[in-house]
């Protein structure tokens, strides 16, 4: 028996899996594969983190734990599907949702006043943000579009927004005292363990962490971000967007970045409503107000107030508002705007949206404006402000004739940035931060001031090689032309440039196109390739492959959930990740509100057809399964079944439908394995002959209110009832 893992998470996919996974084990039992579900949503890591607080005979397993040491295994064929990258926000919600259940699970504490607090808040924090990736990431990022799709675009092109030369939209970032102009690296020659020390301006010493394991030929990073230049910087922005009538948004990564950008996210606000704040200290010092999880949590603690003092903290607020700049808005209509939650606007969608949208967002009036988009690190931010430029130079591309952009991207081993979390620290004294080794040697040292948040990264030699080799493979296999994005002038990129160098020195790139440029020349030259109809591979570290990854296939393709994501796993293993664009809580509203789910599983259909093809070197069926299934979704696509936006018109359930014909069609015409022909000519059959009776089934439901009862750990026969709607199709489907 061969087994796929399939993951069941949150929100959108989490709903479509119940539809949609009972198709694909149906029609792939009788080839000998099994598709066995793990459930790494965040209420399971939750409860299976807190099992010895249930006190009851019925323990969790921890899923994540499990698939942490499966993706190890040179077996390992994995579909991960898009989880929550959890805010404190969206835990804190989680948290209440099991209370209420019976659960009996600790609150989280904000500002543990003692020792178990601090021990509750420590476990809570290992589940906040992006828990799940970095965990299951132990390979590097193959990401590309696939020929079925590029394909279907090229006829049916998606509308991007009108660019013009007069655009007055443009990113703007921290000039220094950010995290890219502070950053010193450098090349571990041995294996050994490090410390981090926080020491005062009179030497005291205080531990941040130690024994930290480096191994030989990692690359080091520290740095940090300088709070007083940013608030500086933002204070600037602020007042120039004001003069300037532009909005004002805030572009961050709070949920992988899960302990620097909610901080940088506070002081945001901080110094954006620091009137309002300064004159009401004392009661929002009571309250515990805590502006890194956005003004919810404000808008929150005030709603407990008395009447008198509601309305009087209402008015100031929303006076400071209209004081300032127009800020760019989430949802115009429920006056929730880009400080609502820091999860609310993450930069890897949030920029490629506006720039498909002329470059434009959401103002509180619900008009599109002119924006300044602010990302206060310049790190990356210089791709956003280069593709912006060359839109408003060249005008909006073509989707219909722009070639494609394919991505190798470093993530294996916590690469980078995004291993970062357990070595980022909010200083408490001014002073200086050192690095040492065991034995008293000073390898970084930097001067900080209370409130600075300070970060090392690291990434291991072994996942920098294989990270190459996968580029030139790629490079070798599809001839196109293949850069690295790498800055020379910053330390880290330094540093990895000596190894990409050294590793392509030792082979014959005589008959490739190998460029080493940094990002934003990188993505002038990116641009102009497919501006031409050309294709590229970019190559990137692994914050700029979330960035990548999203920016050119919502240019091209509308969306990055259409991009096939294969990591192939350092030790043998395949993982197949899904639908880069987020687990879409909008998507669950809507069905709450119309039972209508817009989900496109397709990033899901295209991840199954190659976890079979990869099952497919050992075992004919599962071949023969997965070419029908890419012939079933190019079909599907051609014949417009996927979900639409509107209620009452295909949503997700009634594509899970089409799916199912088209696969078995393509299975009932195939003429290499006669018993599959036979066992899918009479699927086949009922399906098309139960077609309008199915949709029916499925459309006739559609339009009313969902109860649920329960956003992260939902009720499993209500939303069965609500996701197999149709008992046709669900007693062809469960008699196979």
């Amino acid at each position: 028996m061969s087994k796929i893992i399939y993951t069941k998470t949150d929100e959108a996919p989490a709903l479509a899996t119940v539809s949609l996974l009972p198709i694909i084990q149906a029609f792939t039992k009788s080839s000998g594969v099994k598709f066995e579900t793990r459930d790494i949503s965040l209420s399971s890591r939750i409860l299976a983190t807190f099992n010895d607080y249930l006190g009851s005979k019925i323990k969790y397993e921890n899923d994540l734990e499990f698939l942490s040491k499966l993706v190890k295994d040179p077996k390992a064929n994995i579909i991960k599907l898009p989880n929550i990258s959890a805010s404190i926000p969206q835990l804190k919600k989680a948290i209440h949702e099991l209370q209420l259940k019976g659960f009996k699970i600790p609150n989280y504490p904000e500002k543990p006043e003692n020792e178990n607090q601090l021990i509750i808040q420590s476990i809570y924090d290992k589940i906040k943000g992006s828990a799940v990736n970095p965990v299951l990431r132990e390979g590097n990022s193959d990401r590309r579009v696939p020929s079925a799709i590029k394909n279907y675009i090229k006829t049916n092109p998606h509308k991007l927004g009108v660019w013009t030369s007069a655009s007055k939209t443009h990113v703007t970032s921290m000039q220094s005292g950010d995290f890219k102009n502070n950053e010193t690296s450098l090349t571990s020659n041995k294996h050994e363990l490090l410390n981090i020390y926080n020491y005062d301006s009179d030497n005291k010493k205080t531990i941040l962490k130690e024994n930290i394991t480096i191994h030989k030929e990692s690359i080091i990073d520290c740095s940090y971000m300088n709070i007083g230049k940013l608030q500086e910087f933002i204070e600037n922005e602020i007042s120039d967007c004001k003069t300037k009538d532009l909005l004002f948004s805030l572009h961050l990564k709070a949920s992988m970045m899960k302990v620097s950008d909610p901080i940088i996210f506070g002081h945001v606000l901080k110094v954006f409503f620091k009137k309002f704040l300064k004159k009401n200290k004392i009661l929002l010092d009571k309250l515990n107000i805590d502006l890194n999880s956005g003004l919810s949590n404000l808008y929150e603690k005030i709603n407990n107030l008395d009447k008198n003092t509601r309305e009087r903290l209402a008015e100031e607020l929303e006076y400071e508002f209209k004081s300032g700049p127009d800020v760019a808005m989430v949802n115009s209509e429920n006056n929730i705007s880009n400080f609502h939650i820091p999860s609310d606007v993450i930069i890897d969608a949030s920029m490629p949206a506006m720039i498909k949208s002329s470059g434009k967002m959401w103002d509180k009036r619900g008009d599109l404006k002119d924006t300044k988009a602010v990302i206060p690190d310049s790190s990356y931010a210089s791709i956003y402000q280069a593709t912006i430029e060359y839109c408003k130079k060249n005008g909006e591309f073509d989707p219909s004739t722009m070639g494609t952009v394919q991505n190798v991207g470093l993530m294996a081993k916590k690469a980078e940035e995004y291993g970062s979390h357990d070595k980022t620290f909010e200083i408490k004294e001014t002073g200086k931060v050192c690095v040492e080794t065991k034995d008293g040697k000073t390898l970084f040292t930097h001067n900080v001031s209370k409130g600075d948040i300070w970060r090392m990264c690291i990434v291991r030699n072994e996942a920098i090689l294989d990270w190459i080799k996968l580029a030139l493979n790629r490079a070798k296999e599809t001839k196109y032309p293949t850069v690295f994005w790498l800055d020379e002038q910053r330390s880290h990129d330094k540093q990895l440039i000596k190894v990409v160098k050294n590793e392509l020195n030792k082979i014959d790139t005589s008959l490739l196109d190998i460029q080493i440029l940094p990002p934003y020349e990188a993505t002038v030259f990116t641009l102009e390739m497919i501006k031409k109809g050309k294709s590229v591979i970019s190559v990137s570290g692994n914050v700029l492959r979330d960035y990548l990854t999203d920016l050119f296939p919502i240019l091209e393709l509308g969306t990055s959930a259409k991009m096939l994501s294969i990591v192939p796993l350092m030790n043998g293993g395949k993982l197949f990740e899904t639908g880069a664009g987020g687990s879409a809580p909008k998507h669950v509203q809507q069905l709450m509100e119309e039972n209508h789910l817009r989900w496109d599983s397709l990033g899901e259909f295209l991840a199954i057809s190659v976890a079979l093809e990869n099952i497919g070197l050992k075992n004919d069926n599962a071949k023969i399964l997965s070419s029908c299934l890419t012939n079933a979704i190019e079909k599907l696509l051609s014949n417009q079944r996927s979900p639409s936006r509107k209620v009452g018109e295909i949503d997700n359930r009634g594509s899970h439908f089409y799916l199912a014909l088209f696969w078995s069609e393509f299975l009932s015409n195939q003429n290499e394995n006669i018993l599959l022909k036979k066992e899918f000519s009479a699927i086949f059959k009922s399906l098309s002959e139960n077609e309008k009776i199915i949709m029916d089934e499925i459309n006739e439901k559609q339009g009313a209110k969902v109860n649920l009862e329960g956003y992260y750990k939902t009720d499993d026969l209500i939303t069965n009832s609500v996701m197999r709607p149709s008992q046709t199709l669900n007693n062809i489907i469960d008699n196979i």
